[in-house]
């Protein structure tokens, strides 16, 4: 094969965007089938910690992101009752001094839409709206792709970006239905405006209480508040994974909770709960000429704050895999795969005991709350839980056949 292997993408979402602009940097043709009939302001917040933005910038992003943006100064923890503030870690410069690149905050959309945009500047026709896989087959040449509307197209591979309920997943490791994690999330977003002063510092706050936690931060140069309330549940019941909800259900789940997260959500207006959904590991992603990328191969409860972060640096070493393989896509994923699957897995499990460090029931006290904040948060277990994330470097992971037999 030379640069005119042909590369399909399952899902427009953050990962696949980026894997897509990836591989387009490097002179590959790429087409990006999405089953949503337009884009849309789709989401809320995203939090993008140093190794997301490393990648991003190196992909021809500053300015863009920058521009819409907010850089906050840290993050801090503060106890769902009483609102006493203990600092989690300094951000902006510092961020930069220790990782090498800055910790940003942006609506997902904005995001989005800066991937798309650059997409479209390499090659408008790379995306496909209303382009509902159906099925695949692969051969020993590529891949045949189906879908919905009775359309065919072929490829040399197929990346199955498409998320948690991913249809490509399906069709390599048969049914798996995504399970209810026990949690679901309220997200919204509030004017800053609206808000109290006090509020609207450029900070990131995790407010921790027992089953149930809230986090907030600026969004679009300080124009926005994000807010996501988790809360645990026995169940959810209904059918779709995501639902608008109503102010008054939202104020019920947070009853009793601080005077400034009750204040905050009566500024939600109506707010959207999510059903966090996950799957046990796979213990191999992919099969020849077809892989998984993002929540398709490692859906994560959002307690690190590193799903699209995952997703983002899937991207750009899946590109680096075939940029260093283009004769053998198959080895090319392999390797990919190899590469990502212990860090990825690692991510999972620790935002998972994070969970249970944000809801922990010692914090239902304000004293008992004290005592467990100093300890789970001091300074130096603050670093053995995030340094790791923040130095990984997506651009320099040795993707040559070495990493391959190192990996194995």
């Amino acid at each position: 094969m030379d640069r005119k292997t042909r590369i399909a993408i399952s899902g427009a979402g953050i990962g696949g965007l980026t894997a897509a602009l990836a591989l387009l940097q490097r002179g590959f043709e790429v087409e990006v089938f999405e089953q949503a009939r337009a884009f849309g302001e789709v989401g809320a917040g995203i939090q993008i910690s140093a190794n997301g933005t490393r990648c991003l910038f190196a992909l021809g992003l500053q300015q863009d992101i920058l521009r819409c943006a907010s850089q906050p100064s840290a993050k801090e923890i503060r106890h769902w009752n009483s609102g006493n503030t203990w600092r989690l870690f300094d951000l902006g410069a510092e961020s930069v001094e220790r990782y090498g690149s800055p910790y940003l905050m942006m609506h997902r959309a904005d995001l989005h839409s800066v991937l798309v945009r650059a997409i479209q500047a390499l090659r408008p026709e790379a995306l496909h709206l209303g382009a509902r896989l159906t099925d695949f087959t692969q051969d020993a040449d590529g891949v045949a792709l189906r879908f919905e509307d009775g359309s065919a197209r072929r490829a040399h591979a197929l990346i199955g970006a498409d998320g948690v309920h991913s249809r490509v997943r399906q069709r390599l490791h048969g049914d798996d239905d995504p399970q209810y994690t026990g949690c679901m999330a309220w997200r919204g977003v509030i004017p800053a405006e609206a808000l109290p002063a006090h509020l609207r510092r450029p900070v990131g706050t995790n407010w921790v209480g027992p089953g149930a936690h809230v986090i907030t931060y600026p969004l679009r140069n300080g124009e926005l508040m994000n807010f996501v309330g988790i809360v645990e549940r026995a169940a959810w019941q209904k059918e779709s994974w995501t639902e608008q909800g109503t102010m008054d259900e939202c104020l019920a789940d947070f009853n009793g909770w601080h005077a400034d997260v009750l204040g905050m959500i009566e500024r939600l207006g109506r707010p959207f709960k999510w059903a966090l959904m996950g799957r046990d590991p796979l213990p191999r992603w992919g099969m020849a000429r077809v892989t998984l990328l993002g929540d398709a191969c490692h859906p994560t409860l959002p307690f690190l704050a590193q799903g699209a972060m995952m997703a983002i640096e899937d991207g750009v070493v899946l590109a680096r895999c075939i940029d260093g393989c283009p004769d053998d896509v198959a080895t090319a994923l392999q390797r990919y795969e190899r590469l990502r699957q212990t860090r990825t897995a690692a991510i999972v499990l620790k935002s998972a005991e994070n969970a249970r460090r944000f809801h922990n029931p010692a914090l239902a006290s304000t004293q008992g709350a004290d005592t467990y904040i100093e300890t789970e948060w001091a300074p130096e277990k603050v670093r053995a839980r995030y340094d790791w994330l923040f130095e990984y470097d997506a651009l320099s992971v040795d993707v040559g056949a070495q990493a391959l037999a190192e990996a194995a």
